[in-house]
């Protein structure tokens, strides 16, 4: 809260956490949202009427209600009693105790064991012959971090099988979220769990703790300063891509990576597997800006744009200065293969809900990706 920083931790005393959760559900005022990565992406999906999808996670009665009737859950996922994540929600400038938030944020606990055991994995695989998707998405990896370290080795193992169990040619996205156990991180990088994903989507907290993580670029920062720097994003983006994705010498399916933070985004890509970049980013940025303040379009008398109106595109070698063109403004720039585009953000000044943003954005930018078939 004093950095404004997202972040999200399992509580591990069961009894204190359902004491929390049953006092906090039946408050006046509660609130109840549909909740986890992958039902808000579906959630996102499910405002275009002509898409359908299928959920596989625990569902409980609360949640199954709150689904769009779009959103389809096979019923080996459906389970008698709900999983809760709480949520605290901040404005900037809240105080608490010695802290002042900077922006508006939110911190999520949780005692979910059954979405931390990935229990729905195989069950979602096997639905979908049947369900014939044209995408993928998978999410909830840093849930395990409340398993033992043996069970998550081996439950890890089990998710790169089952994502090697999706039939060829349907691109696997994997949305990240935040996470503080490094050897976890390390293994989900170096474990066959990159290149087996299409596309990941990460905010800049788990982008930097996957550099520190893997010992990538700017790895010896120990968090963003502010704003996070574009040239270092970059350089970290670039990283990932030459050494976990697509390449001739390597079988990884891994091509693009969606990155968000509050004032801008970028999405990078590896040539010849994406189009319609410009679109699918700009896309993310405007949800952004529409979801957080509730409007149905962005409200130019509640959003105000922070991004750096200039900057350089790499640090780690020679880089371009790049203007931002307010009639342009998705900037775009190449590195060896790789093109990334920028876009800046109309961030809420108000926001009413900070909770989902990432999964909205990450949603957006995938219905407006093109993918260019390989064989």
């Amino acid at each position: 809260m004093g950095k404004g920083a997202a972040a999200e931790r399992f509580f591990s005393d069961k009894e204190a956490f359902h004491d929390i959760a049953q006092i906090a559900s039946e408050l006046p005022g509660a609130q109840h949202y549909v909740g986890g990565n992958a039902a808000l992406i579906g959630q996102k999906f499910a405002t275009n009427s002509d898409l359908k999808i299928l959920l596989c996670g625990p569902v409980g009665p609360k949640l199954h209600e709150l689904l769009d009737d779009n959103v389809f859950v096979p019923p080996e996922s459906l389970q008698e009693a709900d999983e809760f994540h709480l949520i605290l929600e901040y404005q900037a400038g809240e105080e608490w105790g010695r802290l002042k938030a900077p922006h508006a944020n939110r911190f999520i606990f949780s005692h979910d064991l059954s979405n931390g055991a990935m229990n729905m994995l195989e069950v979602f695989v096997s639905s979908l012959e049947e369900f014939q998707p044209d995408l993928v998405v998978l999410s909830g990896l840093h849930m395990m971090e409340g398993q033992s370290k043996e069970l998550q080795r081996k439950r890890l193992l089990e998710v790169v099988t089952s994502i090697s169990d999706i039939p060829t040619g349907i691109p696997v996205h994997l949305e990240l979220a935040s996470m503080t156990n490094k050897e976890l991180m390390r293994s989900i990088v170096h474990q066959q769990v990159f290149p087996a994903v299409t596309s990941l989507g990460l905010n800049e907290q788990e982008l930097l703790f996957l550099s520190q993580a893997a010992s990538g670029p700017h790895s010896s920062l120990s968090s963003w300063n502010g704003v996070p720097d574009v040239g270092m994003v970059s350089d970290i983006l670039f990283w990932i891509l030459k050494e976990h994705g697509r390449s001739k010498g390597r079988a990884s399916d891994l091509t693009r990576i969606h990155f968000h933070t509050l004032v801008y985004h970028i999405l990078a890509t590896v040539d010849g597997h994406w189009a319609n970049q410009l679109a699918a980013v700009a896309a993310g940025a405007r949800v952004a800006g529409t979801q957080a303040c509730a409007t149905e379009a962005i409200d130019a008398n509640r959003v105000s744009l922070r991004a750096p109106h200039e900057f350089m595109t790499s640090h780690s070698e020679v880089g371009s200065r790049i203007v931002i063109n307010p009639n342009e403004p998705v900037a775009e720039w190449r590195r060896e293969g790789i093109s990334f585009h920028f876009t800046p953000v109309l961030v809420c000044k108000d926001p009413i809900r900070t909770v989902g943003l990432g999964d909205a954005i990450s949603a957006e930018g995938l219905f407006y990706s093109e993918v260019r078939p390989h064989s």
